[in-house]
């Protein structure tokens, strides 16, 4: 599953104006290395653990309250332009009027419960 999220705490973990991960069963993910951790609510409510490559601050992966068996990986990551492209667009309340996406995807005001 592959998300754009706008809401503003995506946009501060960025930089930008939209986060973009991919969601995996966290059973098929392994991790490796060390990371540090920034910890918060997101606009849900929920706990939202951002983990960061400690020596660039470079976002990598996520794990949320929300869905706890998923683990969410930074697309940009992968640095891999041909990467698939979202499937949902969640918080699109907070979203930049001028972003738009050529593709047919799902639109949801809120989280992706809405």
């Amino acid at each position: 599953m592959i998300v754009a999220c706008h809401c503003g705490q995506c946009q501060r973990r960025t930089g930008s104006v939209v986060g973009v991960g991919a969601y995996y069963p966290s059973e098929r993910i392994h991790l490796s290395g060390q990371s540090k951790v920034f910890a918060r609510r997101a606009d849900s409510g929920r706990k939202f653990d951002t983990h960061f490559c400690p020596d660039c601050g470079t976002s990598l992966y996520w794990e949320a309250e929300e869905v706890p068996d998923l683990i969410g990986v930074a697309v940009g990551a992968f640095v891999d332009p041909q990467f698939p492209a979202p499937m949902m667009s969640v918080w699109e309340e907070s979203k930049h009027p001028w972003l738009s996406f050529t593709h047919s995807l799902d639109h949801k005001p809120r989280n992706s419960d809405n």
